[in-house]
């Protein structure tokens, strides 16, 4: 297999990847690789998966175990949140915790420590990961718990300290394939921070935020909220995508069609408050119902380009970064607000307690200069950048912004890591060199 991208198409690179799928395999590819890094479905958004050499982990993906009682999955980690879902919902059990796709891996939602519209309730992945077993670069097969080193620095650690070969999750159990969603439509940012806190309690929350709306709009948003029904209807089935066949036009994704777009949805929801009763997939996977729709951004790709600020300054810092999106004419028709819980112990991971905003961006001219100044923004408000969606935050920022990050570094010196394990992303905010 040759030249694997990141799912935002960019930095394009030429590579190899190696399939595994076997643990013999696997070491015996450790042994003979100088340098590489793990790459699950290649649904990161940066560099953070890419190298010259890739280990396409996908293919070691069975199902090995399941207990009933516990409800603890032991799977392989290429296994996909997919799998799970398409096999287990119809059993009465879902995913404790889930991104805005269902198409990553066991082991690429580790390493990401990926986290969902319900972390002010139950955290990240990590908190249902029960265990897993990690190659280390020595070729030693480890199990790592709860706790241990080698967990909070797996767990966020974006592949940089072995490859995760299984793993065993705890799933939650449900009694519907539907969703009892209430939208509460706001006028702007003032209203959005008081839907959030007058719904704080139920299980998922997410808003769809107008970051192209002005003055006294800003800020505006459609807040879903909801949690599982009780029905008894589990007859969940996949159903028909659509497709995106080819890359739009560079052109097609602009300040106009930004703007209609955002209109439209926004407009499509009643004023105040509405019930609805969804899907699962529209309310946790709206996007995956269409293949391939990264090619909207055109050949150039995009960016995703996703922080958090600490509760106490999220307002604050969010209407200072919406007033600049909105002023640069540089809108994104997929931008998210969601709250969060209290911080985890794991060195890399990125949430903290606060609101988080994520916003894709087409790569185009003064794209990076605006994310740049966003990110003076950030960190003037002491936030961060999620690395899984990042491909060109500055080291200094990046250093200033996880505490844990020496920790991080001493580890990966510890164990050989830094020699064996790397992507562009780990060179380019120097995760690979000791101080």
């Amino acid at each position: 297999m040759k030249n694997l991208t990141s799912w935002g198409l960019y930095p394009k690179i030429h590579n190899d990847a190696t399939i595994f799928q076997s643990i013999d395999e696997l070491k015996k590819f450790n042994s003979n690789s100088t340098e590489y890094i793990p790459y699950g479905n290649g649904r990161s958004y940066g560099d953070s998966a890419l190298n010259e050499h890739i280990l396409y982990a996908k293919p070691y993906n069975y199902f090995l175990d399941f207990d009933e009682t516990t409800g603890i999955l032991h799977l392989e980690a290429g296994a996909m949140l997919s799998e799970i879902v398409e096999s287990f919902v119809p059993k009465g059990w879902f995913l404790k915790v889930t991104p805005g796709t269902k198409l990553i891996t066991v082991g690429g939602a580790i390493a990401s420590d990926i986290h969902g519209k319900n972390h002010h309730i139950e955290g990240c992945f990590s908190e249902c990961v029960e265990e897993f077993n990690l190659l280390l670069p020595n070729n030693e097969l480890v199990n790592v718990k709860k706790d241990d080193e080698l967990f909070l620095a797996t767990c966020g650690g974006m592949g940089l300290t072995g490859v995760i070969t299984d793993a065993k999750i705890s799933l939650k159990k449900i009694n519907s394939q539907y969703i009892k969603q209430t939208t509460i439509k706001t006028r702007n940012l003032k209203e959005t921070f008081e839907a959030f806190e007058s719904y704080k309690n139920e299980p998922y929350s997410v808003a769809w935020i107008d970051c192209l709306a002005t003055q006294d709009e800003v800020g505006k948003c459609l807040l879903m909220v909801g949690d599982f029904a009780d029905d008894g209807d589990l007859n969940y089935k996949q159903k028909p995508k659509l497709n995106i066949p080819f890359n739009f036009p560079t052109f097609a994704l602009n300040n106009l069609s930004v703007k209609a777009f955002n209109y439209l949805y926004y407009n499509k929801a009643p004023d105040g408050v509405s019930k609805q009763k969804v899907s699962l997939d529209s309310f946790f996977y709206p996007l995956d119902a269409i293949n391939n729709w990264n090619r909207i951004y055109g050949k150039n790709g995009f960016t995703q380009y996703q922080f958090i600020l600490p509760k106490e300054k999220s307002y604050d810092g969010l209407l200072e970064i919406l007033t600049k999106i909105s002023q640069s004419k540089k809108g994104s028709f997929l931008a998210v607000l969601k709250l969060y819980g209290k911080q985890n112990k794991n060195y890399l991971s990125f949430p903290i307690e606060g609101y988080s905003l994520a916003l894709d961006f087409k790569i185009e001219d003064g794209l990076f200069e605006l994310l740049n100044k966003l990110d003076e923004v950030v960190q003037k408000y002491d936030g961060r950048i999620y690395l899984t969606k990042d491909v060109r935050v500055s080291k200094e920022f990046f250093e200033s912004s996880y505490e844990d990050i020496q920790k991080f570094r001493d580890l990966r010196k510890k164990f050989g890591m830094d020699k064996k394990l790397n992507s562009l992303q780990s060179k380019r905010l120097s995760l690979w060199v000791m101080f």
